[in-house]
């Protein structure tokens, strides 16, 4: 047997003998894939800028699929991010079946998936980020965009802290955060301390004296070159997050600060400003029309993966996906405060054909001794692709939608439109490991309560205002509250109040009756005090009953206007 990697690295010999009619498997397998090929680069300029963001915690590679659904309404309607599948790999002409339409495309991932194997893997990386380090000693920046400290068991065990370990590890240069505050105001400020780098956030201020609670800009000098690197964290954080644990912190998009923040860059000598973001990207694209004098957005929170930059304004948009699945590089020719040039690629970590770094390996291990026999519990098995991302259910999901069902007896199932979450394939074992990505969060309790069905109908009405408003400063993040045991329609191109109808159940069929009080179970509600079993074990639980887990493709949400 060989190993997967010595099977790459075989690709391009086979290749040779290649003929018109071999098996598409075949094909697949030799497009020639390796360490050297994902670092290829003609280095530019004096900056080297490297970024990923919405880590979500993840040490070890896993399977990750990108979204087959990414509406964009308005202005944005047809433009990157929101264009997915074949019409994405269409776009940026990534020819079906390679490394790239794996990495970049939910269009055939499950074979794909077979071929190319894992991604991620903060020890890849690390190889990676060292190698561009080694070839530009003095030029390059490293960047964390935020949602780092929170997606996983040993994250949610050591209340962040593990995170902090890797990332001081890694020699970041600086962060900003979102999923970070959901540890609380102390706890933050205990594990920023621990940093090794600066923390930014300089539209986080003190609610009582209006003060900044964070450094909004960091000063680097790199190939000669004086850069100031500001800091925006998650703006809706106490809306879509709980307000009880960062009380006294006030957020939001705050454009006028982002302005003064780069107008005082500016003036204190800054030759290239970089805004190290955590908006998301379509509030990035507005945010970059609206103020000038930003040369780069590194842009993060929606998790998008673009193998090309946007440019708004005379900035440049990096999008560097998710899950550490991506290492972008931006390099920039910087002559007279202007950006004069830039190359860019985005790097897939693609696990299997990269040499992990011994030192980050052993950290990795360390971290995760302690917690072995949990995370490798195994629960069940699945015999169905099961995922989480894109507007609407996915598998995963519909998953814990149906657990919640089942384990609290309710009629009706809300689970959050979280974005993050790994990959399985059919035969997979699904382990306790793999729930914890989809669950660990501070506040996991599973509630089991009465409401009417029409308070189920302005849930619904007001989750698709935040995703589907038309101007993005009024778009708070997430994907679709995922629903079991109903059925609706959603016209995204209408005003809230008036997107949702035939909403109806499973169990019957019949209409959902507005007067009506429903059994709803559903998790990570905002509410302070909200009682329950931790989602967690919940669905672990689920799963141990079930042994083989089959979930169909969500057909109970019907889209229109888009």
């Amino acid at each position: 047997m060989i190993s997967r990697r010595e099977f790459f690295h075989l690709a391009a010999a086979t290749a040779a003998v290649a003929g018109s009619a071999m098996p598409f498997s075949r094909v697949m397998a030799q497009q020639k894939i390796d360490q050297a090929s994902i670092l290829d680069f003609e280095a530019m300029g004096q900056v080297t800028l490297l970024h990923f963001t919405d880590m979500h915690a993840q040490l070890t590679p896993i399977y990750f699929r990108e979204p087959s659904v990414n509406i964009g309404v308005g202005e944005v309607e047809g433009l990157p991010p929101h264009i997915t599948g074949k019409d994405f790999l269409g776009h940026y002409g990534i020819k079906p079946g390679t490394p790239e339409a794996y990495a970049l495309s939910s269009h055939d991932f499950t074979s794909l998936a077979k071929e190319y194997g894992r991604v991620g893997g903060v020890d890849r990386m690390m190889t990676l980020v060292k190698a561009v380090r080694a070839e530009r000693p003095n030029n390059t920046l490293f960047l964390d965009g935020g949602d780092t400290w929170q997606g996983s068991l040993t994250s949610l065990e050591t209340q962040g802290e593990d995170m902090v370990k890797i990332q001081n590890a890694m020699g970041l240069d600086a962060m900003t955060a979102h999923w970070e505050f959901t540890y609380g105001q102390d706890r933050v400020q205990e594990l920023k301390d621990m940093l090794e780098f600066p923390f930014l956030a300089g539209n986080v201020t003190d609610t009582e004296w209006q003060e900044p609670v964070f450094e909004s800009t960091a000063w680097f000098e790199r190939g000669g070159v004086k850069i100031a690197v500001v800091g925006q964290a998650f703006p809706y954080t106490p809306v879509a997050n709980p307000r009880y644990m960062i009380p006294n912190w006030s957020f939001g998009i705050n454009e006028k600060m982002v302005r003064q923040h780069v107008e005082k860059a500016r003036a204190e000598g800054a030759e290239l400003v970089v805004l190290l973001s955590h908006n998301g990207f379509d509030v990035d694209r507005k945010l970059a029309s609206q103020i000038d004098g930003i040369d780069v957005i590194l842009t993060g929170h929606t998790h998008d993966a673009l193998p090309k930059v946007e440019i708004v304004n005379n900035t440049i948009l990096v999008a560097s996906g998710s899950h550490g699945k991506f290492l972008s590089r931006l390099d920039l020719d910087v002559k007279d405060k202007k950006v004069a040039a830039y190359r860019f690629k985005l790097m897939p970590v693609f696990s299997d054909v990269i040499e992990p770094d011994a030192e980050m390996t052993a950290l990795i291990d360390n971290i995760r001794a302690p917690f072995k026999d949990e995370l490798d519990k195994v629960l069940g098995v699945t015999d169905t692709t099961l995922y989480r991302r894109g507007n609407f259910n996915g598998t995963f999901d519909d998953l814990i939608c149906q657990a919640l069902l089942e384990e609290r007896d309710a009629e009706i199932a809300l689970s959050p439109g979280f974005r993050w979450g790994s990959s399985l394939l059919p035969g997979q074992e699904i382990t306790m490991e793999h729930v914890h990505h989809h669950t660990s969060i501070t506040y996991p309790n599973v509630y089991r309560t009465e409401m009417k069905g029409s308070f189920i109908k302005e849930i619904l009405e007001d989750v698709a205002d935040n995703l589907f408003n038309k101007d993005p400063y009024y778009q708070q993040g997430g994907d679709m509250v995922r629903v079991g045991g109903m059925s609706y329609t959603i016209d995204v191109d209408k005003e809230i109040g008036s997107r949702i109808s035939d909403m109806t159940t499973l169990k019957d069929g019949k209409p959902i009756d507005p007067d009506r009080n429903y059994v709803v179970a559903g998790w990570a509600s905002v509410n302070e005090g909200t009682e329950g079993p931790p989602a967690y074990d919940l669905v672990a639980g689920y799963i141990s009953k079930k042994k083989t887990i089959t979930v169909p493709e969500n057909q109970n949400v019907k889209v229109r206007g888009a």
